[in-house]
């Protein structure tokens, strides 16, 4: 396939599988590695979203590069099955974007244990059930990518969200120690970290932007091309990297007074 400018995609010949991306960023990231010439496994449990996203971006391209594959992260024979069902389609998989997750509000004294637990099932369980699952067919390339969404919530404290906090935390310790885990093997493994997004998650939240330098929320499109480059053979030699998105919300105290 080729984009519209008639050169070769950024990701011509990768085969990525994306969870969580029926709708909000996972959508937008599917939709931006299709344009630019992979084949995208759209998976979630939203299924008619998901089918909806893939026929449109069938019909954008005018080619069969996006296929929907039904996917509850929290389980792993699941996972094997997405899996098995990317390379079904497609002949290979070559990148692997985690990009499901759940959020939770509260103090450790204020959320309870099935909100704790879900939390961790689906963002710290769910991210580990899909490298595992990955990673036979990733080594099997010479160069393969996993990126692995956290939030700025993994790079600092987070005001009542004990167990978000927590979990986008552990998605960044997994990154870092598979980086080095299967370097060797040519599998990169990076995070990315978003601040205020706009999507349909973060659609009723009631924030204000004072902390952010740049004063306002991200749109989707504002993130998928940070996924491009990382599946992408121009990021080769990035491994291990945890890269903030945030418009420069943790970049320091943007609040202090000038005077």
């Amino acid at each position: 396939m080729q984009v519209s400018n008639g050169r070769p995609g950024r990701v011509e010949g990768k085969v990525v599988l994306i969870s969580g991306a029926a709708s909000g960023m996972g959508a937008a990231h599917a939709r931006f590695l299709a344009r630019e010439g992979a084949k995208v496994v759209v998976t979630d449990l939203q299924d008619n979203l998901g089918r909806e996203l893939v026929e449109g971006i069938n019909a954008d391209l005018g080619a069969p590069v996006a296929a929907y594959l039904p996917l509850d992260v929290t389980d792993f024979g699941q996972w094997q099955s997405a899996v098995d069902g990317a390379v079904e389609h497609f002949g290979k998989l070559t990148s692997l974007v985690n990009n499901a997750g759940a959020p939770a509000r509260g103090k450790v004294d204020e959320v309870d244990i099935e909100t704790w637990q879900r939390t961790m099932d689906v963002n710290v369980n769910g991210t580990f059930y899909g490298m595992k699952a990955a990673l036979p067919e990733l080594k099997k390339n010479t160069t393969s990518s996993i990126v692995n969404v956290s939030s700025i919530a993994g790079l600092s404290g987070f005001k009542h969200r004990a167990a978000y906090s927590a979990s986008k935390w552990a998605v960044l310790g997994l990154t870092k120690t598979s980086a080095i885990d299967f370097g060797v093997d040519g599998v990169r493994v990076n995070s990315i970290h978003p601040g205020s997004v706009k999507t349909p998650m973060t659609a009723n939240l009631k924030r204000g932007f004072d902390q952010i330098p740049l004063g306002r929320a991200a749109e989707t499109d504002e993130v998928s091309p940070l996924i491009v480059y990382l599946v992408s053979d121009e990021s080769t030699f990035v491994n291990g990297a945890n890269i903030a998105i945030d418009g420069g919300e943790t970049a320091g105290n943007h609040q202090r007074p000038t005077h």
